[in-house]
């Protein structure tokens, strides 16, 4: 079997691999080459993955989190970051246009609406509470008749999540990260308890002094003992084309989400080309992440028709011109898993994304780096290595919010 690559550490700096290519495997190569390591990037392609969970033409950008302080403070500082990477790129690839979250029920204490309202005012932000009036004025596309309370929030956005892949993977290059693009994982260099390197698919041995494995809905398949603490489920996204793009033009039309924690729906506004997104947040159904079907099922689209009808009816019959599924890394509790395997030294496992990590993307990088160097820091706890916390109630809010994962 040949050797590609030597481990080379000199001082603190140390040769690191990276598995995965995606937002969790960009971010991490960028943060850890800033700070002298030598990296390589490793996916089988092509970039950005077409199955990876943060290929699409938007994520959305939210700080409504319920009561959970933590991750709104988290997205109170990425926001900040999101700002000072458009100002660095050569066209903006995040876009603020607000966030309507909509209730067919007044909103109560103990609802992911109400308690993330009270904690956005809380924390000095200025969400704008509407009523069906306001909702029929403002956001005529909705049917006021059913939505009777909710708020707008004007500091949300979304990110064209896939050009932001290719741009980050860019950056890393210029950076002097190794792209290994079209070198599938096969398995890890193992000496014991040490991790040195790993196998790639065509038998060549990449030796270094870190593994980071970034491999999103794939951790479980090629790390196998963490098959029972992750899983993949896949969520339907449709692009409908509605034949007059006018009424779902932002500002009639922001990103929105209805009756979210039960429904699990959420979209964006028209884009340029006049497709009007929407998907579905939900607790998702479980597959093989190397399943080719990757379409939405006559089932899920009528699900979403009826949800159209009943709160959009103006998209209701609009053609549906695109479908996926897009596959999210679960963990039990929703929560990111960034830690060092307590069984593998070398090795730091980087994923569970559970459908909400994107929008931390600028702070994600350092948040795994630390992990690498074994830096202390306040997420080290909440996104880290915890069996015993399969299986329980999911703690993210709007998927979740009381109900079993």
């Amino acid at each position: 079997m040949p050797v590609v690559n030597q481990p080379s550490a000199i001082g603190n700096q140390q040769s690191i691999i990276v598995v995965g290519a995606g937002i969790f495997g960009a971010t991490a190569a960028i943060a850890l080459r800033k700070r002298g390591h030598q990296v390589a990037l490793f996916d089988p392609g092509p970039l950005p993955h077409p199955w990876a969970e943060s290929t699409d033409i938007s994520k959305v950008i939210r700080m409504e989190y319920g009561p959970d302080e933590e991750y709104m403070a988290l997205v109170e500082r990425a926001m900040e970051g999101w700002r000072e990477w458009n100002a660095a790129w050569e066209r903006p690839l995040y876009h603020e246009l607000g966030l309507l979250l909509l209730c067919s029920s007044p909103m109560a204490p103990g609802g992911f609406e109400y308690e993330s309202y009270h904690l956005l005012i809380k924390r000095g932000h200025r969400p704008e509470r509407v009523y069906p009036d306001e909702i029929r004025r403002r956001f005529p596309a909705w049917n006021a008749d059913k939505y009777v309370d909710g708020f707008f929030h004007a500091r949300a956005a979304f990110a064209e999540s896939g050009k932001v892949v290719a741009q980050l993977i860019r950056e890393a290059q210029r950076m002097g990260v190794q792209l290994r693009e079209g070198k599938k994982f096969a398995r890890l260099i193992e000496n014991g308890s040490k991790v040195g390197g790993i196998v790639t698919a065509g038998g060549e041995s990449h030796q270094a002094d870190r593994v980071v494995v970034c491999a999103g809905t794939w951790t479980g398949k090629i790390l196998p003992h963490l098959a029972e603490d992750l899983r993949t489920v896949g969520q339907p996204v449709f692009h409908l084309k509605p034949q007059d793009p006018t009424p779902y033009q932002a500002s009639r039309f922001p990103i929105f989400t209805g009756d979210v924690t039960t429904t699990g729906y959420y979209g964006l506004p028209v884009t340029p080309d006049g497709i009007v997104k929407v998907a579905n947040h939900g607790p998702g159904i479980v597959m093989d992440p190397d399943d080719p079907n990757r379409t939405a099922s006559p089932e899920q689209e009528a699900q979403l028709r009826d949800f159209l009808h009943d709160s959009i009816p103006g998209l209701a019959g609009a053609p549906i011109v695109f479908t996926r599924l897009c596959l999210y890394c679960d963990t039990w509790d929703g929560h990111l898993w960034i830690d060092r395997d307590p069984a593998r030294q070398g090795l730091v496992v980087a994923t569970g994304g559970s459908g909400h990590a994107f929008k931390f993307a600028p702070l994600l990088g350092d948040v795994i780096a630390d992990t690498v160097e074994d830096r202390p820091g306040p997420l080290r706890d909440k996104f880290r290595w915890r069996p015993e916390k399969r299986p329980r109630v999911g703690e993210e809010a709007v998927r979740f919010h009381g109900q079993p994962h």
